[in-house]
């Protein structure tokens, strides 16, 4: 299993849109563990621990980067 640390940073165009749900839902292999967060009306940013296949967190970055979520990466 491979791990990867994200800092997810939303733009205010998808604050209000369930991106952690829906990653959850269309990775289900994938475990996803929130660490930190700071969300406000109009912008927020999540750190994350995704758990999983390297190439399954792969995917899921190419997928959060498609919903419009700013992904860095920050350690295994």
């Amino acid at each position: 299993m491979a791990e990867q640390v994200l800092r997810l940073i939303y733009p205010p165009s998808v604050v209000n849109v369930p991106i952690v749900n829906q990653l959850i839902r269309n990775f289900s292999d994938l475990t996803v563990n929130i660490l930190r967060a700071e969300v406000s009306p109009n912008e927020g940013w999540l750190e994350v621990q995704l758990v999983g296949s390297a190439g399954l967190i792969e995917s899921s970055i190419d997928w959060l980067r498609q919903q419009g979520v700013e992904v860095q990466v920050l350690g295994a």
